[in-house]
């Protein structure tokens, strides 16, 4: 897959913006991306059926870029798992959807037609 184009972090709204080389741009807000980590440790909890808690208001500290991905620095000191390109292009679009979808939820007046 090929990398974003940009890459931004916007702490007044807690959210990392990529835009990618088709002009696509997503959003993902940083509890997201910190609850959804690739790493060893958090992926055994969410394979065990737990998920893992990010701490509300986690702060993105900064990005290491990884080769395939970008290593996300949380301010909760976690910072070993690498987000290849296409888990984070899933991760937008999981964002994207959510949001779309609360936005197309049918009234109940709707519903009784």
């Amino acid at each position: 897959m090929i990398a974003p184009t940009e890459i931004l972090l916007d702490h007044a709204a807690q959210v990392l913006t990529l835009r990618w080389p088709d002009g696509d741009m997503q959003r993902i807000g940083y509890v997201r991306l910190r609850s959804a980590c690739p790493c060893a440790a958090c992926r055994k909890i969410r394979l065990d059926g737990g998920q893992v808690a990010a701490p509300p208001g986690v702060k993105l500290e900064g990005v290491e870029a990884a080769g395939y991905g970008i290593r996300l620095l949380f301010g909760d000191a976690h910072a070993r798992g690498i987000y290849p390109w296409p888990y984070l292009a899933e991760l937008g679009r999981d964002d994207t959807d959510v949001r779309v979808a609360s936005l197309a939820v049918p009234t109940s007046r709707q519903r009784s037609n």
